[in-house]
């Protein structure tokens, strides 16, 4: 009896065994991908350019809209620059497609910065601050004649308010293929941040548009263009890629959280535009 008990029990071990060092298929091949994965990660950290391999780098045009409707008589004229007429963005949109300009997006723009991968030939960005519905009705319906995409900076407070968009036109304009990214909550000068703001102005509104959009939200454009030095680098801390200025100088240790644009200011014609993108990007900086 003692030795059909001992039979039975070197049996279940070298059962056990065998099965432990069975081959699994599925655990090998999950455990190839991220293995894989990390490879891809670690070798992407490692060429990562440095700052001032990005400041070396050719600039890519970045154009700047705000509201796309006719002035009316209480404008300023100072709000003339940031307020653009209808026939007027039809125009230049047709200027940038007749002279061959092709659109990009973030992504496109920061794997150019920071790993030197190619963009296609006379590439531009065009982007839209503030939530304006206009945007949507007008700025879209152009880009899409001409295949070109955007990337609208959302201010979150202004969602579903008269005058500017839904969330159903923002979930719209992702499926599209535009991008949806960040402009604070309702426009507080990022140099003023308080501690509280990173949730409020940041964290928050990355949240809001992720919900809306099933994306995440990797790039942000400062309220007024105006950036504080010291604070660049929280911003990669919460979750951001890239963020863009204005025409101001980009930052020589933060270049990525410093990408420059222009305005397209409303009173400029077609020529007058395109002068501007050969002068504001032409040269190395």
């Amino acid at each position: 009896m003692k030795t059909y008990t001992n039979l039975l029990l070197s049996i279940s071990l070298l059962a056990a065994a065998c099965q432990s060092g069975a081959r699994n298929p599925q655990k090998e091949a999950d455990q190839k991908t991220s293995a894989k994965t990390e490879t891809v990660q670690d070798t992407l950290h490692k060429n990562a350019a440095e700052a001032k391999t990005i400041l070396a780098r050719k600039e890519v045009p970045v154009l700047c809209y705000h509201q796309i409707r006719d002035w009316k008589a209480s404008d300023s004229k100072r709000a003339h620059d940031d307020i653009i007429p209808p026939a007027n963005f039809k125009q230049h949109m047709k200027m940038l497609a007749d002279s061959g300009y092709h659109t990009i997006l973030p992504d496109q723009l920061y794997d150019y910065l920071n790993y030197g991968k190619a963009l296609p030939a006379k590439p531009i960005m065009i982007t839209f601050d503030d939530t304006d519905l206009d945007q949507y009705t007008v700025g879209a319906g152009e880009l899409k004649k001409y295949g070109f995409k955007g990337v609208f900076f959302i201010m979150t407070v202004s969602i579903g308010r008269p005058r500017y968009m839904s969330k159903a036109q923002i979930k719209e304009l992702s499926d599209d293929g535009h991008v949806i990214a960040s402009h604070t909550w309702n426009h507080k000068n990022f140099a003023q941040f308080t501690d509280q703001d990173w949730k409020i102005q940041i964290d928050e509104p990355t949240k809001t548009l992720e919900k809306i959009t099933g994306k995440k939200v990797e790039y942000f454009a400062y309220p007024y263009g105006v950036f504080k030095a010291a604070s660049l680098h929280k911003l990669k801390e919460h979750g951001f890629k890239a963020a863009f200025i204005l025409s101001t100088k980009r930052d020589e240790t933060y270049p990525l959280f410093t990408i420059r644009r222009i305005i397209d200011p409303g009173t400029y014609s077609a020529k007058n535009l395109y002068n501007s993108i050969q002068k504001s990007f032409n040269k190395k900086s």
